[in-house]
C-alpha cells in the first residue's frame, strides 16, 4: 500500500509559519430537497397532500414542484427526499404498473402497489433511494388506506401519516386531532371528508410558518370511489 505521508515539503500558509489545512472534497450522491407529504384515510376516502417547494440548503429551485404522483384511479403516492430519486422511483413504479396491467388485464390494487414498492426499495438496500414514501388510496373494500415506508422497504398500514421536513410538526397534531392519543373523555367520532380537508389545510399553513423547506402552495389529492380530485391552496412564499 502506498502512503503519501512525509513524501513532500509542507506548504506554509501565506503570512504564517503553519501548515495549510488539508481539504478533502467528497462527492455525495444524495441531496435533501425538502418538502412535506401527508396522507389521511377515512371510511370511504383518502387524502394525500404535499407542498410544492423544491429547495436545497437556503436556495429555492422551484415553487411549483408538487410531490404527489397519481398511480391509478384509486392510488396516489407522495414522495419526499432527494428529488432525483423521487422521479426515478415513480417512473419505475409506473412501468411496473403498465406491465402488470398488460399481463393480468386489470389494475393493481393499493395494497398490491404497497407490497411491490416494498420489494423495489429492498432490492436497493445497499444503495437505497433517498426517498420517504407514503401511499394513499382505497383498498379492495373501498375503505381509505395509508401505507408509510422507510427508505429500505419496511412499511405498515396507518390511518394517518406525515413525512418529510415538517413531519415532526405535523405528526403530533395529527395524533391529537385524529388519533386522540392520550386523551380522556373524548368522543371518537368518525372523521368526515370536510373535517379532514380543513385539518390538512390548517397543519400545512402552520408548518409553513416554522419550516423553511415547506411553503409556496399546497396540492391536495382527494381519492374517492368516483376517482381523484385535486385542490390547490396557496401558502406563504417567504
Amino acid at each position: 500500500m502506498l502512503s503519501t505521508a512525509g513524501c513532500g515539503p509542507s506548504r506554509p500558509e501565506a503570512g504564517y509559519g503553519l501548515e495549510a489545512p488539508v481539504q478533502h472534497y467528497r462527492f455525495s450522491p444524495y441531496t435533501f430537497n425538502g418538502g412535506t407529504v401527508l396522507a389521511i384515510a377515512g371510511e370511504d376516502f383518502c387524502i394525500v397532500a404535499s407542498d410544492t417547494r423544491l429547495s436545497e440548503g437556503y436556495s429555492i429551485h422551484s415553487r411549483d414542484s408538487p410531490k404527489c404522483y397519481k398511480l391509478t384511479e384509486q392510488t396516489v403516492i407522495g414522495c419526499t427526499g432527494f428529488h432525483g430519486d423521487c422521479l426515478t422511483l415513480t417512473k419505475i413504479i409506473e412501468a411496473r404498473l403498465k406491465m402488470y396491467k398488460h399481463s393480468n388485464n386489470k389494475t393493481m390494487t393499493t395494497g398490491a402497489i404497497a407490497a411491490m414498492l416494498s420489494t423495489i426499495l429492498y432490492s436497493r438496500r445497499f444503495f437505497p433511494y433517498y426517498v420517504y414514501n407514503i401511499i394513499g388510496g382505497l383498498d379492495e373494500e373501498g375503505k381509505g388506506a395509508v401505507y408509510s415506508f422507510d427508505p429500505v422497504g419496511s412499511y405498515e398500514r396507518d390511518t394517518f401519516k406525515a413525512g418529510g421536513s415538517a413531519s415532526a410538526m405535523l405528526q403530533p397534531l395529527l395524533d391529537n386531532q385524529i388519533g386522540f392519543k392520550n386523551m380522556q373523555n373524548v368522543a371518537h367520532v368518525p372523521l368526515t371528508l370536510e373535517k379532514a380537508l380543513q385539518l390538512v389545510k390548517d397543519v400545512f399553513i402552520s408548518a409553513a410558518e416554522r419550516d423553511v423547506y415547506t411553503g409556496d402552495a399546497l396540492k391536495i389529492c382527494i381519492v374517492t370511489k368516483d376517482g381523484i380530485k385535486e385542490q390547490t391552496v396557496q401558502l406563504r412564499k417567504d
